[in-house]
């Protein structure tokens, strides 16, 4: 089972080719792939077409669906990202620290290719996919 974060679904709707859309297109074959609420949020908010909105919006809602956050979640997410807030780094969105908390939690690899989660894989466990 892997979570895809945003970063990758934007690239692989544009149709960039990465490394990341390259083991996104083979886990979409192999895979059990989850979309998180929040994720899925995000994704379809940056569709301009209506077209492109749809087909979006029928492929990731068959995919498994999960929640990303609750209040142990939401506390277990403050405490991480004070964690590495001590450590010197700053996540920048609220969002990253709840996907990355969902995943170290529920030890579900996340594919990204945003930048913030380096930390959380190297100080709180994050595995990469």
């Amino acid at each position: 089972m892997v979570l895809v974060d945003t970063s990758v679904w934007v690239d692989f709707f544009n149709g960039e080719i990465t490394d990341q859309t390259e083991k996104l297109d083979y886990y979409l074959s192999s895979t059990v792939i989850v979309v998180g609420d929040l994720i899925l949020a995000e994704v379809l908010q940056g569709f301009r077409s209506d077209k492109d909105y749809r087909i979006a919006k029928s492929l990731l809602t068959e995919l498994e669906q999960v929640w990303l956050c609750n209040t142990d979640l939401a506390i277990q997410s403050a405490q991480n990202y004070h964690t590495l807030r001590k450590q010197g780094i700053t996540i920048r969105k609220t969002i990253d620290c709840l996907i990355a908390t969902y995943c170290v939690e529920t030890k579900t690899p996340l594919l990204f290719s945003d930048r913030d989660f380096d930390p959380w894989v190297t100080h709180l466990e994050l595995m990469a996919a």
